[in-house]
């Protein structure tokens, strides 16, 4: 299985850090940890495909960032032996963007498309006949004289990954048969990535420092990974090179990291919403701009963890801080219908 990124989308060569993450990712379904129904699932979906010598359905993954939406894709050209072609909805600007990509798929090709919800309107309408009749309509001059040409596509797989869900277009969110939403990682699991990870380092590991770092990581596998290199490096400088409790608490706390696993932006949130705004219910652009944080990045990458770990509440009114959160930053809650409130 090759991977053709068809569309650099970020500036410049991908650096050691980047190349150094995906050679940690997990390069089959058994290596995968986690997520067991889906991943079940889908060896099933690829084996039956691999077998009728068809393409594979198209793939719709949602969930929050960095719980293994691109490794699935990987993972599923290479069960499939296909190629995948990799590129992003915001690099999608135009329909003449999309055909180049859709006219360069082998048959049973995977096209992996993250952030599938930013795709422009133009390009998504384009996608619909590309989906459904594998064909891609081309319009040749303008006005009265303009003709459409119809240019046959080989059938392939489009795996779309999303963190909204939401933002997708039904017409375009009913044309992936297969729909499937990935969760959060229970600790243990998460220490199992680590575990793996770090041998693939050649870094020995203790099981309290595995341990720690798997409670700390938010659910995230991409978090432990980013913890686990960064415990490398503190293990290698201020240690003997051996990933101990000690080194992991110390590389937290020097990234302030706190003991349930919210870092300095988590914590600045939640203050604002309490200090600044009374505890809320607060909207979300007023708490955007008093962090100086993009509001899309508060839905989508802090809003869901402090949501789960029951510190913030979404409601009709705005954003509310939970009982647990005035606890976490030592802050006495209002008496009176403020308190009731909350």
């Amino acid at each position: 299985m090759t991977v053709k990124p068809l569309r650099d989308v970020s500036p410049g060569a991908q650096d050691g850090e980047e190349r150094l993450e995906q050679s940690l990712r997990p390069a089959t379904f058994d290596e995968y940890v986690g997520q067991e129904k889906i991943v079940d699932n889908f060896r099933v979906y690829a084996k039956a495909a691999r077998a009728r010598g068809e393409a594979l359905d198209h793939v719709l993954l949602s969930g929050p960032p960095g719980l293994g939406k691109t490794s699935l894709a990987h993972i599923l050209a290479r069960e499939l032996g296909v190629t995948l072609h990799v590129t992003s909805g915001p690099a999608l600007v135009k329909k003449g963007d999309l055909a180049g990509l859709l006219t360069a798929l082998a048959p049973r090709d995977i096209l992996f498309i993250d952030e599938i919800h930013r795709l422009s309107p133009a390009v998504e309408e384009a996608l619909y006949p590309a989906m459904e009749d594998f064909r891609f309509d081309v319009v040749l001059g303008a006005g009265i004289g303009a003709q459409m040409m119809e240019m046959k596509l080989e059938r392939f797989t489009l795996v779309g990954a999303t963190t909204r869900t939401g933002l997708l277009a039904s017409p375009l969110r009913d044309r992936f048969p297969i729909q499937e939403r990935l969760g959060y990682y229970e600790a243990g699991e998460l220490r199992e990535i680590a575990v793996r990870a770090a041998a693939k380092l050649a870094l020995p590991v203790d099981p309290a420092g595995a341990e720690e770092l798997a409670r700390r990581a938010r659910g995230t596998p991409r978090i432990a990974i980013r913890l686990l290199q960064r415990g490398r490096d503190f293990a290698e400088v201020e240690g003997d090179g051996r990933l101990t409790r000690a080194i992991v608490e110390r590389t937290l706390e020097r990234l302030e990291v706190d003991a349930r696993g919210l870092d300095a932006m988590d914590r600045r949130i939640l203050a604002v919403v309490i200090d600044t705004f009374g505890g809320g219910p607060v909207g979300i652009d007023a708490v955007a701009a008093a962090v100086g944080e993009e509001r899309d990045t508060i839905e989508d990458v802090y809003e869901p963890f402090l949501v789960r770990e029951a510190l913030l509440a979404r409601t009709p009114r705005g954003r509310v801080a939970l009982p647990a959160a005035w606890q976490h930053l030592g802050r006495e809650r209002p008496r009176g219908p403020q308190g009731s409130l909350i």
